[in-house]
């Protein structure tokens, strides 16, 4: 597993170097699809807080310019403060957008890096969707918070603030769900639609009844969703170490587009 992470890892640094418009967009999109409760900027960097949730895509330091590295050492000491304030570790999240200075700091401050991720892409006019039962999405925002956290097991008092999320965002959203009268929420997806790009968030299924199939299905009706609404690619992130769900994607046609992971540094 670890050979198979630094190889897509060197891979990665050939396909980032040369395509940071995509990535800039990509990251701006995903921004919108998972909206922080506070947002504050420092220069280039954005620093994204929401008390309720503890999820690192909306609780980090966002560089989002290579060539920003002006008194990185003072803004670093300021943005860790407001994390402080929120009863927080300080988290940096790491693209290709990041400046290497800020990097280096990071590791000579001993922060320590985590959750690789891969940010993947599909080209919808040329995805082979197989033949599933279509789901159509649900609006009942709190019916679909529950399945979700029902799914993923997740602890019930994060629902105001997942449903605060969700509410939040302000392009199209399809929320999708695959239930069981007998055993009950089996597996969901969100995706965005944001023009011509439809984002995939919180796909999850049920632990017990991986394997059968159910993610394809809900995936291929939120993909064919957003192809009907004329988004022409789709874009999702995942783990670098859910190689189930990585190869689902391929399957679909998604390929990667960059990697990002994220810094921590301790609460004093």
């Amino acid at each position: 597993m670890a050979t198979i992470g630094a190889d897509r890892s060197l891979e990665q640094a050939s396909i980032s170097s040369q395509n940071l418009p995509l990535v800039r967009r990509l990251e701006a999109v995903g921004f919108r699809a998972w909206p922080a409760a506070s947002v504050q900027y420092d220069g280039s960097w954005q620093v994204r807080l929401t008390a309720g949730h503890p999820s690192n895509r909306l609780n980090s330091i966002v560089p989002l310019d290579p060539s920003d590295h002006r008194d990185v050492q003072i803004r670093l000491e300021k943005a860790s403060r407001k994390f402080e304030a929120y009863g927080r570790a300080a988290v940096v999240r790491q693209t290709p957008l990041a400046s290497p200075v800020l990097i280096e700091l990071l590791r000579a401050q001993n922060w320590t890096r985590f959750d690789e991720t891969v940010v993947m892409t599909c080209d919808l006019a040329e995805a082979a969707l197989p033949d599933t039962l279509d789901h159509l999405p649900t609006h009942d925002v709190g019916r679909f918070v529950d399945a979700n956290l029902t799914v993923e097991r997740a602890p019930l008092s994060l629902k105001p603030a997942l449903a605060e999320i969700i509410s939040a965002i302000k392009p199209p959203s399809g929320l999708f769900m695959i239930e069981s009268a007998a055993e009950g929420p089996l597996a969901t997806v969100l995706c965005v639609q944001d023009n011509d790009l439809a984002g995939i968030m919180s796909l999850s299924v049920c632990e017990t009844r991986r394997r059968e199939g159910l993610g394809t299905e809900i995936l291929t009706s939120a993909l064919r969703w957003a192809r009907m609404r004329s988004a022409r690619s789709a874009w999702l992130q995942v783990k670098l170490s859910n190689r189930p769900a990585i190869a689902l994607y391929e399957r679909l046609g998604f390929r990667d587009a960059y990697h990002y992971c994220y810094w921590q540094r301790e609460t004093r």
